[in-house]
């Protein structure tokens, strides 16, 4: 294997050992239960994504304050569009939103699984 894979894969373990708190809420309280089978830290093409849902096509990005700068957030325009490319829907929450309203964060993902959702963040 390329050593800029198993690099990649190293850090993809880390980021799964080391999630932010608001990414391990979303986990334990919502998704690693749920019906729909969630990957954490999924390398996909040269990104990770931080929630993954192959059955669905589905990621799920949680983002800190570092993703509002503008440098990141043409990243993250970038990342979306190479993730769209691939047929993959992807979904954006910040940590604020996963902090004080868990509730609504777990029922849009729901809706959007449910193709019930035209969520654009």
């Amino acid at each position: 294997m390329p050593a800029n894979y198993l690099k990649k894969r190293d850090f993809a373990r880390d980021l799964r050992q080391n999630m932010t708190k608001e990414e391990r809420r979303l986990w334990y309280d919502f998704l690693r239960h749920h019906p729909s089978r969630f990957m954490r830290q999924k390398m996909i093409g040269p990104y990770i994504v931080d929630f993954y849902c192959a059955s669905a096509k589905l990621v799920i990005e949680i983002d800190g304050s570092q993703h509002f700068e503008e440098q990141a957030l043409n990243r993250d325009e970038h990342r979306t569009q190479y993730l769209q490319q691939l047929g993959l829907r992807v979904i954006r929450f910040d940590n604020r939103q996963v902090g004080r309203q868990f509730e609504n964060v777990c029922a849009t993902i729901e809706q959007v699984l449910r193709g019930n959702s035209d969520y654009v963040r």
